[in-house]
């Protein structure tokens, strides 16, 4: 996922770099696309998910095994001023994590190798809300920036559940609150605008719930854990 990022990354600059080397003008893809005060589409994507921990004591921390998700979703764009759009993205966003704790959290007890690891499996209903800054067009490109809110249920979660890890259950909350920064670059195409774009997001709330037993190695040693993020989205309007 990180290779993918940073590729993505590079091109989307190198577009941008173009785009402002090369200024003379040429025939304009659906001229008239942004002077539509909303506008619709839909998007396609990918997702890496982390945590972040903040501990109690000072022990070995534990590790993340990110996996790559799969995203989906829809877009109202509003356009508020010729460089400034409201965005609302709704989407489903699938993935999982795989937390693999130290043997040290199990020191003086009795254990076994599945202690150790805990797969946390998610799927977020996400509802962003985002203002979109975008550059003067320049011919087919445009670049932006975006930043916003978010709220997000996960349909994972098994925050009523009364089991803990004692039997295997790693809970979290099922309502989260992020903010979101990214940027990307509008491609304008003879019949529909494309648009790659890499976004952050930053979880708010603590996610963690705690196991009853409050020396339980999995929790115990857990004061905060949040959510952090990158989507990769690639948006057809």
């Amino acid at each position: 996922m990180k290779k993918v990022v940073f590729i993505l990354s590079l091109f989307l600059l190198s577009q941008a770099a173009s785009a402002q080397l090369f200024t003379k003008e040429k025939i304009k893809n659906n001229e008239n696309f942004d002077k539509q005060r909303l506008s619709w589409g839909f998007f396609l994507g990918f997702n890496s998910y982390d945590y972040q921990f903040n501990y109690e004591e000072d022990l070995k921390d534990i590790l993340v095994d990110n996996t790559v998700g799969f995203n989906v979703g829809l877009i109202s764009d509003l356009r508020l001023t010729e460089y400034l759009n409201l965005r609302f993205e709704p989407g489903l966003y699938i993935t999982q994590r795989n937390l693999q704790y130290d043997p040290g959290y199990f020191s003086g007890m009795d254990y076994n190798a599945s202690d150790l690891l805990r797969e946390v499996k998610s799927t977020y209903v996400h509802f962003p809300l985002l203002l979109k800054f975008s550059t003067k067009r320049i011919n087919n490109f445009k670049p932006f920036i975006v930043g916003g809110v978010s709220t997000a249920i996960n349909l994972s979660s098994n925050q009523e559940n009364p089991d803990d890890n004692s039997v295997g259950e790693f809970r979290s909350e099922r309502n989260m609150m992020f903010y979101e920064l990214g940027f990307g670059v509008d491609f304008y195409l003879y019949w529909f605008k494309f648009t790659p774009s890499i976004r952050g997001v930053f979880a708010l709330n603590n996610e963690i719930i705690q196991d009853r037993d409050p020396n339980s190695p999995w929790t115990g040693n857990v004061h905060t854990m949040k959510t952090r993020g990158v989507f990769v989205n690639f948006t057809f309007q």
